[in-house]
């Protein structure tokens, strides 16, 4: 991350400034108004609702599940939750829009306030959160159907959203990336969205706008519906650049929405960014204020999980390197897997080291998640166990390893068949170091005349020989006695 992001003009340094409002869906079975269902790749316009398709006479109907997701969410970035909050009507016309309005909230919002913490090497950084409003998205237009016409699919019409509104606190595109990253981990964690980015689950629009250092903010520009990190990243350094060209250039910024082309890594203009009013928002006549207690808070509050900072900080505690743990709590289903590991009992040290080197590398290999491992916790857990009290060598456990993710086996019955045991027979491996040093005569020489790099040479011909099965401990200690003598 940079921790001083310029842009470097003919006129000197310039600061981009960043915010971001996160449209993130919520988990739901159904829509926030309506009980349509929500689910992903359904057949175009098949879950629509008559209050969905907006037909007169429809009212509708807060789905309280909705609304407790997004009040868990407001916890877990320890934001204030609005007992009393109102929906709003934020009016204008579009082809996928069929209310003609959409319902939203401007002026009471359900969550205020809160913060997302990022890191910048040893260094945090707090990101203010001004607030989360809960909404209803639009529906979606199809223009690749046809040459001519472009369709309209309303199964998003209605879907639940919340609007995660970032303070003007990040000043790079790294900045941005960090906290968008850190955010979906958190909604994903809590469960309140899936954070499926590609999917539109969770998309961000991004407002940049460039100033020189100590100057009054500029005008900033708001780039609509990116939907990845590295997008959000590239439409930042790509509109930051562009601004301060035209700047330079002696013109001056348009306040207006932009596109971001995800082939080329630029911004387009789309419109001419509109302000609150020009949305005519007033309070929806058809929906009652919502009306929180306390109960219901500490209901939200209870229901939490261990998030991710508080799940990093347990694993270093128990020994875990801040990597690790940073690795295994990047991905909810990644920590979940490896706290299962913990409950076998496995010593955490060894196994965080297992777990981000050798299954992380085989489900890299394999191209699947850990959702889908073919190694249960529980025969990660064994294969440790024979590896800690001496049954398997690193390398013998490599071995079984391997065969594991090809058989699903238990490491145990895979060492049984294929005779896969350590030896620490000193007498099978001293006999093995005798004809390993006969059949060496020169390079024993060099050894003993002081070339003792040769030690490695004769370590890996004595497990060549023994294929692997010898204790390493063993090995080394005998074979310096040998050399010795």
């Amino acid at each position: 991350m940079e921790s001083t992001y310029r842009i470097k003009g003919a006129t000197g340094d310039w600061e981009v400034v960043i915010g971001l409002e996160v449209h993130a869906q919520v988990t739901s079975n159904a829509k926030l108004f309506s009980g349509a269902a929500t689910a992903f790749g359904a057949e175009p316009n098949s879950q629509v609702s008559l209050v969905d398709a907006a037909m007169p006479g429809m009212l509708p109907v807060p789905n309280r599940e909705c609304i407790r997701q997004a009040v868990r969410t407001g916890l877990a970035i320890d934001a204030q939750i609005n007992k009393w909050s109102r929906f709003d009507r934020k009016n204008y016309f579009y082809a996928d829009l069929p209310q003609g309005y959409q319902i939203s909230q401007l002026y009471h919002p359900l969550v205020g306030e809160g913060a997302i913490e990022i890191e910048d090497g040893d260094a945090v950084k707090t990101i203010g959160v001004e607030r989360i409003h809960v909404e209803q998205d639009a529906g979606k237009l199809m223009h690749d159907q046809h040459p001519t016409r472009s369709y309209v699919d309303l199964n998003r019409s209605g879907v639940a959203l919340m609007e995660i509104v970032s303070r003007p606190d990040m000043r790079s595109p790294a900045e941005a990336g960090a906290y968008l990253t850190k955010l979906r981990s958190i909604l994903r964690y809590v469960g309140s969205c899936d954070g499926n980015m590609d999917q539109g689950s969770m998309r961000a629009d991004v407002n940049v706008s460039v100033r020189k250092p100590g100057d009054e903010l500029g005008t900033r520009t708001e780039t609509k519906n990116v939907n990845s990190v590295r997008f959000v990243m590239a439409a930042i350094d790509h509109e930051a650049k562009r601004q301060v060209a035209v700047l330079e250039d002696g013109g001056a910024i348009q306040q207006e929405t932009r596109l971001f082309n995800p082939d080329t890594g630029t911004t387009r203009s789309m419109r001419s960014k509109e302000d609150a009013h020009d949305y005519r928002y007033f309070p929806d006549p058809d929906l009652l204020p919502l009306e929180l207690d306390d109960a219901f808070i500490e209901e939200c509050r209870a229901s939490l999980p261990e998030l991710p900072d508080a799940k990093r900080k347990r694993y270093e505690a128990l020994g875990i390197s801040a990597y690790a743990a940073n690795v295994l709590t990047a991905e909810v289903e990644s920590a979940r897997w490896f706290d299962a590991l913990l409950d076998t009992g496995a010593a955490p040290v060894a196994a965080a080291n297992w777990v981000t080197s050798e299954l992380f590398g085989a489900l890299n290999r394999l191209g699947t998640s850990i959702v889908d491992s073919p190694v249960e916790p529980g025969q990660a857990a064994e294969l440790l166990a024979l590896v800690a009290d001496g049954t398997l060598s690193g390398s013998l456990a490599k071995q079984v390893f391997e065969a594991m993710l090809e058989t699903g086996d238990a490491p145990g019955k895979i060492v049984e068949e294929r005779g896969l045991k350590q030896t620490s027979d000193t007498g099978a491996i001293e006999a093995v170091i005798a004809d390993v040093l006969t059949k060496n005569p020169k390079q024993l020489e060099q050894y003993r005349g002081g070339k003792e790099t040769l030690f490695g040479f004769f370590v890996g011909q004595t497990m060549k020989a023994m294929a692997g099965k010898a204790n390493p401990q063993v090995v080394n200690d005998l074979l310096k006695k040998a050399l010795a003598s």
